[in-house]
């Protein structure tokens, strides 16, 4: 699937390799550690979700074609919880609107298999480099501001300490302002897609979430739409 290059200068890097082709993985792992690089292996997407969002790491190499959940799904979430890692999406497909579908959802690169390995290093190499990338936008609806880089809530001056879902929930209302978003959208941003237990569990956070950022304040901006789901109001 790639060829060998030439011996490059170690690097400090920890890396987490998310790629269902075992023997694949072995020999990258196997080639990147001789480099340097420090990598961890997940074999499916839920897996590599779930690496990503507990541990930290400077660069993550995905496969878009992976069990469980597909790549630009994983990278999607990733993004939508504010976990900016740089990413490199690596692929079987090739075409603009793959590379174009890849780029729109999060990731940082792109690299087509079969892939020269000098330039699979020089491409991780170059991500690793960004050490702070640009910060997204802090959302606001009136003065709740909520800070996806920073995963902090606030009303004005006054904090507000939420739960990882809870803040799932309230970004992707925030980003949604005046729409109505659904249940099923709310699930699917807050907990794994594969989620089969009861929907009714929303509920359950969007009331802790109006007593935190609603009912202290005198305000009712977290608005219920019956039948349909939930509305942040500014």
């Amino acid at each position: 699937m790639f060829t060998l290059g030439a011996c490059l200068h170690p690097v400090d890097v920890r890396l987490l390799l998310v790629e269902d082709e075992r023997r694949l993985t072995e020999l990258l792992k196997d080639g990147l550690t001789k480099e340097g690089f420090a990598v961890d292996l997940a074999y499916d997407g839920r897996e590599g979700l779930w690496m990503a969002t507990e541990h930290s790491y400077d660069v993550i190499m995905l496969d878009v074609m992976l069990p469980l959940l597909h790549g630009y799904g994983v990278c999607a979430k990733l993004r939508e919880a504010g976990n900016w890692t740089p990413i490199l999406m690596l692929t079987a497909k090739d075409g603009e609107y793959d590379e174009a579908e890849a780029l729109d959802t999060g990731a940082d690169d792109y690299l087509t298999k079969p892939f020269s390995y000098v330039v699979l290093l020089a491409r991780l190499r170059a991500l690793a480099r960004r050490k702070v990338r640009e910060r997204p936008t802090v959302l606001t609806v009136g003065d709740l501001r909520v800070d996806p880089a920073g995963l902090r809530c606030s009303r004005g001056d006054v904090q507000i300490a939420l739960t990882p879902k809870e803040f799932a929930i309230l970004h992707c209302l925030t980003r949604h302002t005046g729409e109505v978003v659904t249940k099923s959208e709310l699930l699917a941003q807050a907990w794994d897609f594969a989620y089969d237990g009861d929907s009714n569990v929303v509920e359950v956070y969007i009331s802790a979430l109006r007593r935190k950022i609603d009912k202290p304040f005198g305000r009712t901006t977290l608005k219920t739409v019956r039948g349909v789901g939930y509305r942040l109001e500014g």
